[in-house]
């Protein structure tokens, strides 16, 4: 049977090698919908190769078909829905898929962050399918594969960033340009400098606690600058399995997509460990990379605390990105969004798109009042 397909995002990283994997099981796997932010050449080239029956664009200049993102993610026709939209946005369209009862490979790690609980309960009621694309926790999801005993404790890896050995002098005149070069991984811009923070690490803790509903002191962060060891499950009797593989996002792509079954693909770099060599591990400084603290902070407090963080992230990058804010200035502006929020404990979705809304606001007022930002 071919699985139909709406790519939600297809022209970021995440959309456009999910597009790869299509190209090459198109006897597998076929496009129903495809969806974008703004039209380009690159979505337009996209519309005119693989002839969606749905497409849509955020600024409305396409529409075929459907008239939002929450019709494509909805829409009957669709088997699995591929949330690869960045950041918070990407709410409603994970609800409408949950509520739909779709599969739902998540590439989005902003939506659990934001509501995990809200998003777990709707799937739990409808039947939807929750199926992780980030790699780290792709590999948990795979280390879990045919145990029937639960993990006591997970362990996710980071490859450090770029600026894994910088003191506090060098990170203050880290440039967009230099944030941007990440060592390991091709992804797009938002979540290239939450890595390069660690803050993307402490989005993906929160992301994990949802999925694998592990509690905060049972994961653990490791730095792994290889890349090669995408995270590890602890169980009880203290053996550890971990899931390696070259540091292409196809990968666990593809296993989304595939599930249960593993497909042979010769596009697929295969990993040879006499080459890859030594494989090192260190624990992450909190001090030079205090985003991840904050991340971590707010995940335990929970509410709409999460919604804060993630927003007011978004919205520091996007100054950082456009020389409004320093690289160090970015965990502060966060710090403060945080400090200045009155949080709701057990929120509706009203409720976290309100929070990520006034955290935006908070945080361009901030950045506009204080002149020691550049």
């Amino acid at each position: 049977m071919i699985t139909k397909l709406a790519i939600l995002g297809s022209t970021g990283s995440i959309g456009t090698q999910t597009l790869d994997i299509v190209r090459k099981f198109p006897d597998r796997l076929a496009i129903v919908g495809l969806a974008t932010g703004h039209v380009t050449p690159l979505f337009s080239q996209q519309i005119a190769e693989f002839e969606p029956q749905l497409a849509f664009t955020a600024d409305n200049l396409t529409t075929k078909n459907c008239q939002s993102l929450e019709e494509i993610s909805a829409h009957p026709d669709v088997d699995i829905v591929v949330i690869a939209i960045p950041g918070y946005a990407a709410l409603t369209s994970v609800m409408a898929a949950a509520h739909a009862g779709k599969i739902i490979a998540l590439a989005n790690k902003e939506s659990l962050v934001c509501a995990g609980e809200i998003i777990l309960a709707e799937v739990a009621k409808s039947g939807a399918t929750l199926r992780p694309v980030d790699s780290e926790h792709s590999a948990i999801w795979q280390c879990l594969s045919g145990e029937s005993t639960p993990p006591v404790r997970l362990i996710l890896t980071a490859s450090g960033g770029p600026f894994r050995r910088y003191n506090q002098t060098e990170l203050t005149a880290v440039s967009a340009e230099d944030a941007l070069r990440h060592p390991s991984w091709r992804m797009g811009r938002k979540v290239t400098i939450d890595s390069a923070t660690l803050l993307n690490k402490g989005l993906e803790v929160i992301e994990a606690h949802h999925l694998f509903q592990m509690p905060y002191d049972k994961i653990d962060i490791v730095i792994h600058p290889q890349s090669i060891v995408h995270s590890l499950v602890e169980f009880e009797d203290g053996s550890l399995k971990a899931q390696l593989s070259s540091p292409d996002m196809r990968l666990p792509i593809q296993y989304a997509l595939s599930y249960p079954h593993r497909w042979n693909n010769d596009n697929l770099p295969k990993l040879d460990l006499a080459k890859t060599g030594r494989l090192d591990f260190e624990p992450p400084d909190h001090t030079r990379f205090p985003c991840l603290a904050l991340a971590l902070e707010a995940g335990k407090k929970g509410g709409t605390y999460p919604a804060v963080l993630c927003a007011a992230g978004e919205c520091a990058v996007d100054l950082f990105l456009a020389g409004q804010l320093r690289f160090t200035d970015i965990a502060p502006v966060i710090e403060s969004g945080l400090a200045a929020h009155s949080p709701i404990m057990r929120p509706f979705i009203a409720d976290v798109i309100a929070a990520s809304h006034w955290a935006r606001d908070a945080v361009k007022k901030s950045v506009q009042k204080e002149r020691r930002y550049c």
